[in-house]
């Protein structure tokens, strides 16, 4: 059941960031949890290839293309899941930090020592 836990911790969080942005839809906790998996894959898998091309930019502006390179992980991860929609680029820069920081808050409250 370990490995259960930040699966649902970041389904929260994704849903939190679905209660406060409006370019951002999910339709309910069985999408949230379908898209925590696609987030946890395309951040697996995909994400260090971005970050490897992109490394002489995000060394450029100092880290902050992380942000977008984020945002895209985000907007990959909504195509692949029915019920996870993203509407628009801002949409999903805010939602990949919104989601970024609940789930670290929760995972701080839920930590297993």
């Amino acid at each position: 059941m370990k490995w259960l836990l930040p699966f649902v911790l970041n389904a929260l969080a994704l849903l939190a960031a679905d209660y406060f942005l409006d370019g951002m839809h999910l339709s309910g906790i069985g999408s949230a949890i379908l898209a925590a998996v696609a987030l946890g894959l395309v951040n697996t898998l995909i994400r260090p290839v971005l970050i490897l091309f992109t490394l002489p930019l995000s060394v450029l502006t100092l880290g902050l293309f992380i942000l977008v390179i984020n945002a895209v992980t985000f907007s990959l991860a909504s195509l692949l899941v029915p019920g996870f929609r993203i509407d628009t680029f801002g949409a999903a820069f805010l939602g990949a930090i919104i989601t970024s920081i609940v789930s670290w808050i929760l995972n701080l409250l839920f930590k297993e020592e």
